[in-house]
This record gives structure tokens, sequence and C-alpha cells, in this order.
């Protein structure tokens, strides 16, 4: 059995799902609010005075802190039902189609959020590991519980929940530099939907210029 790991902002979709679920969630009066408070944050991420990593967590926060997590894992499930099939890339699912044939592991490794990605994980039944949102009380408290999903983070995660050597091959895609140290434990690799060697450096690839 060979083990699969997909990023999905970028590879398996060809818009930014992170930013389209913050908008589609965020009631108007916060969403507004937030395009005018959290415009420095905007512009340093802009100017690369912030990582994306960083400044996802800042909007996360903003965007959910004191939220009800039953309402907004409701909107998560009508965005992953709803929304997100509008812009999935019908490569990524011939190929994670390809995967289930030959009877491999499937595994989502995302910086976007649980609240949706969870659901469209279990309706094609693809393991996750992605960053998680924290509940007290059935409230967003806006803050991730083991941090943002992406570069290292990647990497660590894997490690925690799987074991590689028990996998015959480990196939990698993904489509920026938060996705290098994914590559690294990777036998096979596609960057961009395109096979990328294991003495090619990676190149550095940004993410989408609205936040991904």
């Amino acid at each position: 059995m060979n083990l699969a790991l997909f990023d999905f902002d970028g590879t398996i979709t060809y818009k930014d799902s992170y930013t389209g679920f913050i908008k589609f969630s965020v009631k108007w009066k916060r969403l507004i609010a937030g395009l005018i408070l959290l415009m420095p944050v905007i512009i340093g991420y802009k100017l690369k005075l912030l990582s994306s990593a960083k400044t996802r967590q800042i909007i996360t926060y903003f965007s959910f802190h004191g939220c009800s997590h039953s309402e907004i894992n409701e909107l998560g499930l009508k965005y992953s039902g709803e929304i997100i099939p509008l812009f999935i890339r019908n490569i990524a699912i011939e190929k994670i189609q390809w995967h289930k044939q030959q009877g491999d592991k499937i595994v989502i490794v995302s910086a976007s959020i649980n609240i949706y990605l969870k659901h469209w994980c279990e309706k094609h039944g693809l393991d996750l590991i992605c960053s998680e949102l924290e509940i007290k009380e059935n409230k967003l408290t806006g803050n991730y519980i083991n941090g943002d999903c992406s570069g290292k983070k990647k990497s660590e995660r894997i490690l925690e929940k799987y074991d590689l050597q028990i996998f015959n091959k480990i196939y990698a895609y993904g489509d920026t530099i938060e996705d290098k140290e994914m590559f690294d434990l990777a036998d096979i690799k596609y960057l961009r939907w395109k096979e990328f060697k294991n003495d090619t450096p990676m190149p550095y690839l940004p993410n989408f210029e609205n936040m991904n």
C-alpha cells in the first residue's frame, strides 16, 4: 500500500477555499469591521512582512472568536457540499480515484481549517490533517489547537499520525513553498501537477494573493 499526500488549496482546488469560507461564514458587520481593522495585517502580508501562516491565524481569530461552533459547523457543511465542488480540479479528482483503485491511503494535508474540510473529506472517504479550530463550551475561541498546518508543521503532523515505514511508496502533491517539507517525505512528487524530480531545487512559489 502507498501513501498519497495532497495539499488542498491550489492543488485540489483552483481557488482559495479559506478566504472563500471567511466570506461565506462571517457575518457582514464583522466582515466589514475586519476589512478595516485588519488592513495593516493584509498590507503586511502583501509586503511580505508577515508570513501567510501568521496572517491566517490573525484573520481566523478575528473571524471566529466567540462564534457558536454549531452554527459555524453547519455553515462548514453547507460550504463543503455546495461551494467547494464549484472549484475542484478534474485532474485532482481523477488522481484521487486512481489512488483509491490502487488501495492507497489518501490524506489531505492543508493549512485551511477543519470546520469545512472535515466534511468534504468525510464525503470522499479521505483522511485529513489540517489547521484545527479550538472549541470551548460550544464556542470557537478563534485559536488553532496545533498551530497553522503549513510548512514544517505539515511534515510533523504527518509523522505523528503515520508510520511511513509501512508504505511501499509515498506520493506528494502540492503547489507552493509551504509544501516543501511534505515533499521531503515523498518518493514521488507533483508540483502544480507536473512531476518534480528529487534532484531539482524547490522553487519559491507563493500562495494565492488573497490568502491561501
